[in-house]
Order: structure tokens, then C-alpha cells, then sequence
């Protein structure tokens, strides 16, 4: 970390700042939700590229915020509920498409696995169409910058460290529900109702984020 960012935020605002994402970055949330949902339905591997699309969406965000867009989403209504509403239906198009799904997805025996890289993108807009992200990212970082210095180089440092802090966050769970589903899938009766299951929890977080209100607030 360069020693004149350092100096610019004190050693004691930056811990309370770290301190403050840790605690917002382990408490669940619909990207928490999500990536739960792709792990128990494709593994560890599929929820970890999915905690590092969550990630990359989040930057997006944070770059957002530094650039001043976020301040759009925040001033108009109409810029936040056209976003929003395009998030939901993302959501709900994902979900539907996993309902609609074979309930055995295989080739010649083996079962199928999505792409990684279908699966990364899914995580990048999957997140940067949640405005509350961008909303939350306005909201929270602007508090911790210090007076009588540049604040663009502070945004940028503190939104790396909480997408860095929730990614961490992310990827335990990622683990831990890859590991369960891996376990699961060997009960029949899982295999059936698994893909209603991660169905239902897309499309219930599109409707979630459909009928939210334009809060100044979110969780990743």
C-alpha cells in the first residue's frame, strides 16, 4: 500500500474502515444468495468463478462511484428503476432457464458442466445490475476519505480493499456450499428437486430486487 495513502487516511481510520467491511462483507446477502446457489448446483469450482465475477462486478461499482456515474443512479429515479428492473429480469431469465433445464444434464453418461467463462460473466452482471451496489458503494466509501487529500487515489484503494474483503467472504461460502452440494448430489432425491431449488432462489432474488426500494444501502 503506498505510504502517502497511508498518511493521507491515519493508521486508525483505516482499521475502523476494515474493520467496518469485514463486518458488512460476512453478513449474507443476495450475492451471497447467489453464489450459494451456483455452488450447490455446480460445484466449487463453479461458485468460485462465480465470488470472482461478484467481485469484478464490484469493482465496476467502485469505479463507478470514483467517476461520479453512481451519483446518477442515486439523483434519478428513472436511471435507478431502469437498472434495477433490468437486473430482476436477468435474474428471473436465469432462474427460469434452470427450471427449464433437463433434470439430467449429460453427455454419453457424463454429467455436464457449465463454462467457466459463462458462469464469470453471469457473476459480472449479475452484479453490476444491482443498483443498490452501486448505491451502497456512494454511500459508504465517500465517509472514510480524508479531508486535504486527493480523494479519487482514497475511493480507489478503499473500494479494492472491500471488494478484496467480500471476495474473501464470498469464496468461504463458495467452498463450504460446493462442498455440501458435492455431498448431496449423490442422494437421488437431491438430484431431483436440486435444480427447482437453484431455480426458485434465482428467481426469487429477481423478484426481491425488483420490488426494492431506491435505498442508499446494499450487501453484497
Amino acid at each position: 500500500m503506498p505510504p502517502d495513502l497511508v498518511a493521507a487516511f491515519g493508521a486508525r481510520s483505516l482499521e475502523v474502515y476494515v474493520l467496518a467491511s469485514i463486518a458488512l462483507a460476512v453478513v449474507p446477502g443476495p450475492a451471497v444468495l447467489y453464489i450459494v446457489a451456483q455452488s450447490v448446483q455446480g460445484g466449487r469450482r463453479v461458485g468460485v468463478v462465480s465470488a470472482f465475477g461478484i467481485a469484478s462486478g464490484g469493482l465496476v461499482h467502485a469505479a463507478a462511484a470514483i467517476a461520479g456515474l453512481s451519483a446518477i443512479l442515486a439523483a434519478s429515479a428513472t436511471a435507478f428503476t431502469v437498472v434495477k428492473v433490468a437486473g430482476a429480469a436477468y435474474l428471473v431469465y436465469l432462474g427460469i432457464r434452470v427450471l427449464l433445464r433437463p433434470s439430467t444434464d449429460t453427455i454419453g453418461g457424463r454429467r455436464l458442466e457449465p463454462t467457466l467463462g459463462r458462469v464469470y460473466r453471469q457473476g459480472v452482471v449479475v452484479n453490476v445490475l444491482n443498483p443498490k451496489t452501486a448505491l451502497f458503494f456512494l454511500a459508504f466509501l465517500p465517509q472514510f476519505v480524508a479531508p486535504g487529500s486527493a480523494a479519487r487515489p482514497q475511493l480507489a484503494l478503499l473500494g479494492a480493499i472491500f471488494v478484496v474483503i467480500a471476495l474473501a467472504s464470498d469464496l468461504v461460502w463458495a467452498l463450504a456450499a460446493g462442498t455440501a452440494g458435492a455431498v448431496l448430489r449423490c442422494s437421488t432425491t437431491f438430484a431431483g428437486v436440486q435444480r427447482w431449488v437453484s431455480g426458485s432462489i434465482f428467481v426469487g432474488l429477481g423478484i426481491t430486487a425488483l420490488f426494492a426500494g431506491h435505498a442508499s444501502s446494499a450487501q453484497t
